[in-house]
């Protein structure tokens, strides 16, 4: 492949890098009112840590766009810092949040809202995942290699929510709610790890 096709290759690669992180800032965005509207209504922990873990995945989107404009070694450590951190700082808000919903027992009321959002957000997420995970590698990128895996644990997390809200909706298990929020509480552990070792 001769040079000057190597370079638009790369170009579109970007592009298509940077159009995959924008449809995900986009649904986020969405997801993050969508997700406020219903856990004002249901309380729902694991809806909160869902619509938290939304507002990660906007600022790991913006800082991959931000990454893929001007890519060096600096900024891709700088990068991958800043979505380690987001992770961290959700983790430890989710697990207090979970501990002290189980302790006083508190349950959560149903939202179809919810339950639909997060359904779609899960399909989704595995979409967007798969096409990130895919560019990324032939860009040979470790920012959106990570963002992807980010893509990913969110579509999975959107899965284990709704499991979560279904449980407590159909069988009246209100510690089912909480649960799911822990499920993303050792995600967020487990993908702060990989980042910070990377």
């Amino acid at each position: 492949m001769s040079a000057s096709a190597e370079v638009a290759r790369r170009k579109r690669l970007v592009r298509a890098g940077i159009g995959l992180e924008a449809t995900t800032l986009g649904w986020n965005v969405v997801g993050v009112v969508v997700l406020a509207i219903a856990v004002s209504s249901s309380a729902s922990v694991a809806l909160l840590g869902f619509g938290l873990d939304s507002l990660i995945e906007i600022g790991a989107s913006t800082v991959v766009i931000w990454e893929l404009t001007g890519s060096d070694e600096g900024r891709q450590r700088l990068a991958l810092r800043l979505i380690g951190i987001a992770f961290v700082l959700l983790g430890a808000y989710l697990l207090v949040q979970a501990a002290v919903t189980l302790a006083t027992g508190h349950r959560a009321a149903p939202s179809p809202l919810g339950a639909g959002w997060t359904a779609a957000t899960a399909a989704v997420m595995f979409l967007l995942a798969f096409g990130k995970a895919r560019v990324g590698r032939l860009l040979a990128n470790p920012v959106l290699a990570a963002e992807g895996r980010v893509t990913l644990v969110d579509g999975i997390l959107a899965t284990s929510v709704l499991l979560g809200i279904g449980l407590d909706g159909l069988l009246g298990w209100w510690w089912a709610d909480p649960v799911a929020a822990l499920v993303i509480v050792a995600y967020a552990a487990r993908e702060a790890v990989h980042i910070f070792r990377e």
